[in-house]
């Protein structure tokens, strides 16, 4: 028993350390036909800013460059196959957290912009709506409540 504890302790240790040491970022990606579609609902819209592009690739940020996504060309010749299928424009969803939720709401619906889910509150205390990029991509912009 004192061995399995001993073992417990090393391997808890370990992946503590590990997890304190190694830095992530994540990138969400999206492989898609429309890059300039994508790059027009994503700056006009949200007002996102362009990190990189290219003719096979748009690499996009956040208004405060906290968080990026980026978006490929299908079967392009300098990517591996696993990376060259088309999205299917079906269950994927950002969550993209605001501090005014109503006023950003009032924004995209100035622009006419397609409202998926009105502007709502929900019974655990957050408030939001939802849109659809050109892709498929669901996208719910919130404002959490401090509960």
């Amino acid at each position: 028993m004192k061995k399995f504890i001993l073992i417990l302790m090393i391997a808890t240790l370990t992946t503590t350390a590990w997890a304190q040491t190694t830095s992530m970022k994540m990138n969400a990606g999206v492989i898609t036909r429309k890059l300039a579609a994508t790059k027009e609902f994503y700056t006009s819209v949200l007002d996102f800013g362009v990190t990189f592009e290219n003719d096979f690739y748009l690499l996009l940020h956040t208004p405060g460059h906290t968080a990026e996504i980026s978006f490929l060309l299908p079967g392009h010749a300098s990517q591996q196959p696993f990376f060259q299928q088309p999205f299917q424009g079906k269950g994927m969803y950002l969550t993209i957290e605001v501090d005014d939720v109503d006023k950003l709401y009032a924004a995209i619906k100035k622009k006419k912009i397609p409202i998926k889910i009105a502007l709502r509150d929900e019974p655990w205390g957050d408030r939001h709506f939802a849109i659809e990029d050109p892709n498929g991509v669901g996208i719910d912009i919130v404002k959490y409540s401090p509960r």
